[in-house]
C-alpha cells in the first residue's frame, strides 16, 4: 500500500465470492462514509464477485436489513463478477478474504498487483485479516461483518487521503 500517482477520480472495487452481502456492504458503507466527506466527485466506488453465482441479483435481505438500520440503502446494488477490465481501472481492489484475494492474485496481470489488497488491511485493530461470509450465519453475522466494514472503511479512506492528500483537499 505505497504511494503512487493515482488520478482522480480514485476508483475502489470491493470484492468478495458472490457480491450478495460483503462487498455490497462494503461499497454502501464506503459510499455513505465519503458522501458524509464531501468527496463522491474524488471516489468512485464499485462492487463484484470472484464467482457468477449471483449475477444480477440483489444483496441478501439480511445484508440489505442490517445496512437500512445504520442508515444504508444497498436495495439498487446487483451482483457482478470481476473482469480483467478491473485490475485496470480500479486504484483499490479489496479482497474481503484471503480465498477471494488468491482469486484475484491469479486473474491479474502481471504488473498490476499492488493495486490488490485484502480489505481488512485497512483496520489492524480489527483482530483478524478476513471479513467472515455470513451468507450461511444468522442476522448477527451480519451485524459483525457491518461492524469490520465500517472500521475497515474508516481505515481506508485515511489511508487515500494520507497517500493521495494533495489531490483529495477541496
Amino acid at each position: 500500500m505505497s504511494s503512487s500517482s493515482i488520478d482522480l477520480p480514485i476508483q475502489v472495487l470491493f470484492v468478495c465470492l458472490g457480491n450478495i452481502c460483503r462487498s455490497p456492504t462494503a461499497e454502501g458503507v464506503f459510499r455513505k462514509l465519503i458522501e458524509q466527506e464531501n468527496l463522491t466527485e474524488q471516489i468512485q466506488i464499485d462492487s463484484a464477485g470472484t464467482s457468477a453465482y449471483h449475477l444480477g441479483e440483489p444483496p441478501d435481505p439480511r445484508a440489505q436489513a442490517v445496512a437500512r438500520q445504520r442508515g444504508i440503502d444497498l436495495s439498487k446494488l446487483r451482483g457482478r463478477q470481476t473482469t480483467a477490465e478491473d485490475f485496470t481501472r480500479f486504484d483499490y481492489i479489496l479482497a474481503m478474504d484471503d480465498d477471494n484475494l488468491e482469486k484475484l492474485l491469479r486473474q491479474c496481470p502481471s504488473g498490476e498487483e499492488e493495486r490488490v489488497h485484502l480489505f481488512l488491511a485497512f483496520a489492524p485493530d480489527a483482530g483478524r485479516s478476513d471479513v467472515p461470509d455470513p451468507y450461511c450465519s444468522d442476522e448477527n453475522g451480519f451485524e459483525i461483518v457491518l461492524d469490520l466494514i465500517e472500521q475497515a472503511s474508516r481505515g481506508l479512506l485515511h489511508h487515500i487521503r494520507e497517500h493521495q492528500s494533495i489531490k483529495l483537499r477541496p
